[in-house]
């Protein structure tokens, strides 16, 4: 017994990482998800972000997504977590901040607000939130600063 609690101990002060990924092995093990399978859910998802922009639906969710590449709920959020590190909002914002840069760049006219609601967002707050942690800076920020740069 004093075994089995050391053992305990012990793996519970390993790091978070370990455990992290330990955490996910194990709440995946029955999924039955095969490479090929997570490959092509993979190049789904890239395809409905990158090229479709399905993120700038201001109400989607993980099933939307799942319903539109026609992929189990499951196995989707399993290749985002497993194959690309990411949370299903942690991945929207990225493509979503993605294009607001681009459009305080490229697209000086459009007010912040309009930026925020073209790709995506509802709150300004959030996406001042998000682009901040993206870039380090507030979208006025960046946006004075690309133009300095140009």
């Amino acid at each position: 017994m004093k075994k089995f609690l050391i053992d305990i101990l012990a793996f519970r002060s390993s790091s978070t990482k370990a455990q992290l990924g330990t955490t996910i092995a194990v709440k995946y093990v029955k999924s039955g998800l095969t490479l090929q399978e997570a490959t092509e859910i993979q190049q789904r998802i890239t395809q409905a972000f990158a090229y479709d922009k399905i993120y700038r639906n201001n109400t989607i969710c993980l099933n939307e997504l799942s319903n539109y590449i026609e992929r189990d709920r499951y196995k989707v959020s399993q290749v985002l977590n497993e194959y690309l590190s990411k949370n299903f909002y942690s991945l929207i914002n990225q493509y979503r901040i993605a294009e607001a840069k681009e459009l305080l760049r490229n697209q000086p006219y459009l007010s912040v607000k309009a930026v925020m609601y073209e790709v995506g967002f509802n709150s300004k707050t959030s996406f001042h939130n998000a682009f901040k942690k993206e870039t380090g800076l507030s979208p006025n920020d960046y946006r004075a600063m690309s133009s300095f740069a140009s």
